[in-house]
């Protein structure tokens, strides 16, 4: 579907940050605008899952080591 174009790095990375704000999500009480900001968690949690970023493509950003073709 998409390409790969995140390295293991950036992709571990972006699980974790996106766990974390999920998490802090859940398990933090309170309401109000910066409380479901923490949401957008699912971005970069799921760009790190699928290994391609949207934004990387549109700027022409490869942190995968794999070879060019």
């Amino acid at each position: 579907m998409f390409k790969t174009n995140e390295g293991t790095v950036d992709r571990a990375l972006r699980v974790i940050v996106g766990l974390g704000l999920l998490l802090w999500f859940f398990m933090g009480q309170g309401e109000g605008f910066w409380h479901y900001a923490k949401l957008i968690g699912i971005v970069p949690l799921a760009t790190g899952l699928m290994g391609s970023c949207p934004v990387y493509s549109i700027l022409g950003i490869n942190t995968c080591p794999m070879k060019k073709a």
